[in-house]
């Protein structure tokens, strides 16, 4: 079996393509990443030497807007699943430059989706995002809920959707979009709460700015078992060509008191300005799982205190090695 993951040295691919590998020699699985400087690019060359250690897995440095070379990829190793991660991450830098979330989240996204289908991949995964839903104040969120996207990044992500329902009609190929909510855990993005959070604790000349005061929710969604779901989700039968999920733990949290727990475990503080909410923030996020737990068969997702706890050993054990 040949597995196809873009965007494989970003938090969310690197993790599953990791586990993958591990858990199933019989798999091949073939990489791609540009290795961009959105954040550490030192932390994704990390992520890639940890990849690069499985056997069963090769790596090629491509674009997803390099149309001519993914397509020689999919006609030489004849995938059988693809998994798109590769975008352009953050919600406030696309205040910044929004550009950028048109040419990867929406124009990469449709190279990956057409070679898929020109190709006849049996099933495209692809990364959406809690962020379609915008800010509503009916919780949790179900799959059918209305999208009300407040910023480009949740934009893209709703858009990505609405071209596969209508452009798929006519293929065989089956889609599941992954409305992934709040991830976090070993290897996380430094510019994602936790991780940042905790690069201030161990770093004393960093402030750690908290938006909204930290009275914001959000539903946090443990690395480990998101890659559990998605190697399920491989193997599920779909009576629909089109399938959206939310990937989350369904148990919102305040910041204030995830900062609380970490503290406890680093006996540490950094120095932290807070202030109001900001131009793109949202309240909270808070996804309904019954869907996923449904499909996936994994009724139990990992304690937010196990999740910390093992994040942060992480973290303890490679902040030196890794420049954030």
């Amino acid at each position: 079996m040949n597995i196809f993951i873009t965007g494989c040295c970003g938090f969310i691919g690197f993790s599953f393509a990791n586990f993958l590998a591990k858990s199933n020699k019989k798999i091949h699985i073939i990489g791609i990443d540009n290795l961009n400087d959105y954040y550490s690019v030192n932390l994704k060359r990390k992520r890639l030497n940890e990849l690069n250690k499985n056997k069963n897995f090769i790596f090629y440095k491509i674009d997803i807007n390099q149309y001519e070379k993914l397509e020689k990829l999919y006609k030489k190793y004849h995938f059988n699943y693809v998994f798109h991660f590769a975008a352009q991450a953050g919600v406030r830098y696309s205040l910044i430059n929004p550009r950028a979330y048109i040419k990867n989240n929406i124009s990469g996204f449709f190279n990956v989706f057409n070679l898929s289908i020109k190709f006849k991949i049996k099933r495209l995964f692809y990364a959406s995002s809690g962020s379609v839903y915008g800010e509503l104040n009916k919780f949790p969120v179900k799959e059918n809920y209305d999208l009300r996207p407040k910023n480009i990044y949740g934009l893209s992500k709703k858009i990505n959707e609405e071209l596969i329902n209508i452009l798929l009609q006519k293929n065989k190929t089956q889609c599941i979009g992954l409305r992934f909510f709040t991830v976090y855990g070993e290897w996380g993005r430094p510019d994602m709460f936790i991780i940042k959070y905790l690069n201030a604790t161990y770093n004393k000349s960093k402030v750690f700015y908290l938006n909204n005061y930290g009275n914001h929710f959000r539903d946090f969604t443990y690395i480990k078992d998101v890659s559990k779901i998605l190697k399920k989700l491989i193997y599920v039968k779909l009576k629909h060509k089109h399938l959206i999920i939310n990937i989350c733990s369904n148990k919102p949290l305040k910041l204030t008191n995830i900062i609380k727990k970490i503290d406890q475990l680093t006996l540490n503080k950094p120095k932290i300005k807070k202030r109001s909410i900001q131009k793109v923030d949202i309240y909270r996020t808070h996804g309904d799982n019954t869907l996923v737990k449904k499909i996936s068969g994994i009724k139990e997702f990992t304690d937010i205190s196990i999740g910390l706890k093992n994040t942060v050993r992480w973290f303890v054990n490679n902040k030196r090695k890794i420049k954030f």
